[in-house]
């Protein structure tokens, strides 16, 4: 075990939503697990919850990625 935990460094201007906190951060301050980014701005962290609701709404109406199969009709 680890005495010391290792912190990742961000760049500088980077910007993550923290998901455990519900809060934006400047540079990664909590896991990766735990967060979403990095964004090029705070504005867009701040909508980041935001983002993903919207590509979520995407993904589940896009065919390609639809596992059921078309229904069938036996009719015979």
């Amino acid at each position: 075990m680890a005495l010391f935990k290792k912190r990742t460094v961000g760049k500088p201007g980077e910007w993550y939503y923290c998901l455990v906190h519900k809060k934006v951060e400047e540079g990664p301050e909590c896991p990766a697990k735990d967060r979403f980014g990095p964004y090029a701005s705070r504005a867009e962290a701040e909508h980041a919850m935001q983002l993903a609701r919207e590509r979520n709404v995407e993904w589940e109406n896009d065919p390609r990625w639809h596992d059921t199969p078309a229904a069938s009709t036996d009719d015979d």
